[in-house]
């Protein structure tokens, strides 16, 4: 007798084709989700490590805008085994239905319907590639099967005065888990009812019954004025059709998550949240585990040597305090405090790093003083430089000073005194 499946056939398709503009510089040469973060990773590394932890093995990543650096991390880095048919596969734009790249989420899921249709799962679990965070998304699934839902959106609580930030989800009076309206950055937002002073911001992350995302992207597609986007018009839909349900962040349970870092999610979309995201993980107690080793982030590590310090001497101690340093970087003489250093990072004597973030083959020469500021890959930094001392100064040189005070330098950028 044939052995009956009781698990649902899912799809996973995560949305990778994002510009990033508020990310620029960092984004001037790779796609959002490629930039680098922690060191080692990139920002796609938490949606699909949270993807495949799950349980989902077949994934689709669709990709856009200067994916040339997404797809070649995605290709290198995420093999699966091809005997039960897993995969992980960028898919970028391909015009197939029009002239048209991508006009926005839905119109990629529109356009690459063909990926659904020679899967056929049950289920598509559609989530973004920006975020940073920890999620099983088996628990949504299972929700979403019990309540018989067209669509499942993720949300996590928010404080209501930052509701004019998120896409705000309100619940039905006489059902809570059903979305009763779905309201793009309200000024007049309403509380949740077990929580007055709080409301539900959507995640970018939701569940579909398989039916309901085609029908509802295809009748998107032909709709007059539609941006073509999840959040402001495919959700809506679904609210109107009375078949929206609402997944709380706050009930999903991720093996090996601590206290501190239950519940953690944190959109980079900016430069001051990217930088801010750093900085949550290199407390003592992080905000941020990337410890858990029960709900690994994956990514493509190099054969990188180990990170070496150097010299000792009273006045020439190579050293870092509070810090995440990565393979392959060689602190000489120089200290680093509460900043994040990626592989390949070389500090020359006398340097002082704090508060910052430095991508791969950043070199620091002798002298060199960097105070919260985010370096790009390859850049070279002078003795005796200065940057983010004096942010008159960096502007005058060329470089990014965030609304927070911090200084960016883009990838390979010129360094002048």
């Amino acid at each position: 007798m044939a052995r009956r499946r009781t698990n649902p056939k899912v799809l996973a398709i995560v949305l990778a084709g994002g510009e990033g503009k508020r990310l620029m510089p960092l984004t001037r040469d790779r796609a959002k989700p490629a930039v680098p973060f922690g060191g080692i990773y990139r920002l796609v590394d938490f949606a699909l490590s949270n993807v495949v932890n799950s349980g989902y093995l077949k994934v689709v990543v669709l990709t856009q805008y200067k994916s040339h650096s997404l797809d070649k991390h995605v290709t290198k880095t995420w093999r699966m085994s091809t005997m039960l048919g897993n995969y992980v596969a960028p898919v970028p734009a391909q015009q197939r239905v029009d002239k048209n790249w991508y006009l926005g989420s839905a119109d990629a899921i529109f356009q690459s319907l063909n990926l659904i249709d020679d899967e056929r799962p049950e289920i598509v679990v559609v989530v973004g590639a920006d975020h940073v965070y920890r999620m099983d998304f088996s628990q949504m699934v299972a929700q979403h099967i019990e309540t018989g839902a067209g669509i499942t959106v993720a949300a996590i609580r928010q404080p209501i005065h930052l509701a004019d930030q998120f896409g705000v989800i309100e619940v039905d009076e006489t059902d809570p888990m059903k979305i009763g309206a779905f309201r793009e950055k309200p000024s007049d937002p309403k509380g949740l009812p077990d929580s007055p002073h709080e409301v539900l911001a959507s995640m970018g992350n939701y569940v579909f019954t398989t039916d309901a995302l085609v029908n509802a992207v295809t009748e998107d597609h032909d709709t007059e004025g539609s941006k073509h986007d999840m959040g402001g018009d495919i959700v809506p839909r679904f609210v109107a059709a009375d078949d929206a349900y609402v997944y709380d962040f706050k009930d999903n349970d991720v093996p090996g998550a601590t206290e501190r870092d239950r519940g953690y999610w944190r959109d980079v979309g900016t430069l001051d949240s990217y930088y801010d995201a750093h900085m949550d993980l290199i407390s003592v107690h992080p905000v941020f585990n990337l410890y858990n080793y029960d709900w690994m982030i994956y990514t493509n590590a190099p054969a990188y040597p180990p990170a070496k310090f150097v010299h000792g001497s009273h006045d020439r101690v190579g050293e870092a305090l509070s810090s995440a340093v990565s393979p392959g970087v060689v602190v000489s003489g120089a200290q680093v405090n509460h900043s994040v250093l990626s592989p390949r990072v070389k500090v020359h004597s006398y340097a002082t790093i704090a508060d910052s973030v430095l991508l791969d083959s950043v070199e620091v020469s002798r002298y060199a003083v960097i105070r919260r500021a985010i370096i790009d890959k390859g850049v070279f930094i002078p003795e005796y430089a200065r940057i983010g001392v004096d942010h008159e100064h960096d502007r005058a040189r060329g470089f990014h000073v965030t609304e927070n005070g911090v200084t960016v330098i883009g990838k390979g950028q010129h360094v002048p005194l």
